[in-house]
């Protein structure tokens, strides 16, 4: 086992343990099943990892990690009733069990859970880790309405789009980095340096997942082209909307728009138009250069090359890429 996966079973554990009350059930046990859902707890290896740069110390971060793995959890779960979305990680999501109104409460009480996992930092941390985890919660909300806002304009430009991701995305990342960060006692300078590294993963991860949406496998999780069958303005569309030209604009619309035509042949005649735009190529190369910048940064950092090995392991394996 490698001292990542490790780390994970360490979250994995320390999550496991934190105690549930029994009732009132239909407030709680929706929260389980949240985080029994799987996923790649993203959020708290980061933080651990971060605090590990610094410190050899990161059992004072778990408490910090399981806050924000709560929080992201949470969001998921509002975002599926904002999205009526039946499914989270391949099983019913908790509005599609449980009903719209429990989803909500049992949303709201898993935000305070988080807030009273986060108060078991230690205290002279706590001020400066409440202030960039509030932070870190606004601008999530914030992306996530401009998401929404996007639905119904009808043109988004790729710098755009990219600023929502990166509000949506990639400020979770960041403000889990910068926690763990601060916990291990790194320098303001360091932590703003290793928020500009989240960023450029998280923008990089998200570029990959609008990738997958199109061009992956079934084996992700979820069904191949469903970004294109619910008219998502992703990364692909909106590059090969900014490349295309009137007419291939117009047939991309009206493909998007025609709701008598096979799932299929929708998604493979969309497919045709980003290859013929050169849109995966592109979107490798975005998600390549913001890859390099992450790691590249990790590089600048006040520790050495050795501190930053877990962390560059890790963000590579993210990519499924080599180091």
């Amino acid at each position: 086992m490698s001292d990542n996966e490790r780390l994970l079973s360490v979250i994995e554990n320390y999550l496991a343990l934190a105690e549930l009350p029994a009732e009132p059930e239909l407030l709680y046990a929706p929260i389980g099943y949240s985080l029994a859902g799987g996923g790649k707890r993203l959020r708290p290896m980061l933080l651990l990892l971060a605090c590990g740069i610094f410190s050899d110390d990161v059992q004072q971060a778990l408490p910090a990690a399981a806050a924000v793995e709560v929080f992201h959890n949470f969001t998921l779960l509002h975002d599926d009733i904002m999205d009526n979305a039946a499914l989270r990680r391949g099983k019913p999501s908790v509005h599609a069990k449980w009903g719209r109104n429990v989803a909500i409460l049992s949303g709201d009480a898993m935000l305070i859970w988080a807030y009273r996992l986060l108060a078991g930092v230690p205290a002279v941390a706590l001020p400066r880790v409440l202030e960039t985890f509030n932070g870190m919660a606004l601008e999530v909300c914030e992306g996530q309405q401009y998401d929404m806002d996007f639905e119904s304009r009808p043109k988004v430009s790729v710098v755009e789009y990219l600023h929502m991701i990166e509000q949506k995305t990639s400020v979770l990342l960041a403000g889990s980095v910068v926690i763990g960060a601060m916990l291990g006692g790194a320098s303001d300078e360091d932590c703003r340096k290793l928020r500009n590294f989240a960023i450029e993963l998280g923008l990089a991860f998200q570029l990959q997942d609008d990738l997958l949406d199109s061009y992956g496998d079934e084996r992700l999780g979820k069904a191949i082209g469903g970004d294109i069958l619910e008219g998502k303005k992703t990364y692909l569309m909106i590059t090969a909307m900014s490349r295309a030209d009137d007419a291939t604009r117009e047939e991309l619309r009206r493909l998007l728009a025609d709701a008598t035509m096979l799932p299929a042949e929708k998604i493979g005649a969309v497919k045709s138009i980003y290859d013929r735009l050169d849109v995966p190529r592109l979107t490798e190369q975005q998600i390549g250069l913001r890859f390099e910048r992450a790691l590249g940064i990790l590089s600048t950092l006040s520790v050495g090359a050795a501190r930053t090995e877990s962390m560059r392991e890790y963000a590579a394996g993210l990519m499924g890429r080599k180091k």
